[in-house]
């Protein structure tokens, strides 16, 4: 069903087409079946439907956010804050040693929604660690420039919010 837009350009109507259309923030208003675990005004928690390992959780926001950055300041504690307990549960739940805690940000996000995954984890369990090739920095200098540019940038961002 077309539903009618009040706004007057077309930026909002896009906006609305993709909460539509978004998986995340359709399993959020029930219209797709999912296994819940956990829920509260802000974030809902469901088995991922195709687990690294059973148990393997995805907690999203019910407000339609594509990334991190999009995620309020305000709205940053109560996440992670719920993500800490879903570590928690899952690990305990699942008789697990540990939680694999990621956060993919456009890249490799297979749905445009902002989301963690909670993976519990066993030694031996076949992943490893990251799962992308690792390098060292060619040398101290490098590594140094590199930090000094994170640095540079984060009052900025500070100041912006």
């Amino acid at each position: 069903m077309k539903r009618k837009s009040r706004h007057t350009s077309s930026e909002p109507d896009a906006h609305a087409a993709t909460i539509d259309a978004c998986t995340f923030c359709k399993i959020a208003r029930s219209e797709l079946d999912s296994v819940r675990v956990f829920e509260d005004e802000n974030t809902l928690a469901f088995l991922d439907h195709r687990p690294l390992f059973p148990g393997h959780c995805l907690l999203i926001t019910r407000q339609h956010l594509r990334t991190i950055a999009d995620l309020p300041p305000a709205l940053a504690d109560a996440v992670f804050t719920n993500v800490r307990t879903l570590a928690i549960a899952v690990q305990n739940a699942m008789s697990a040693e540990g939680t694999f805690i990621a956060i993919n940000n456009v890249v490799s996000q297979s749905v445009p929604h902002f989301h963690a995954h909670i993976v519990p984890r066993r030694k031996g369990d076949g992943l490893r660690g990251f799962m992308w090739p690792r390098h060292k920095y060619a040398t101290a200098s490098e590594a140094e420039v590199i930090g000094a540019k994170i640095r540079d940038e984060i009052p900025r961002l500070i100041h912006a919010e």
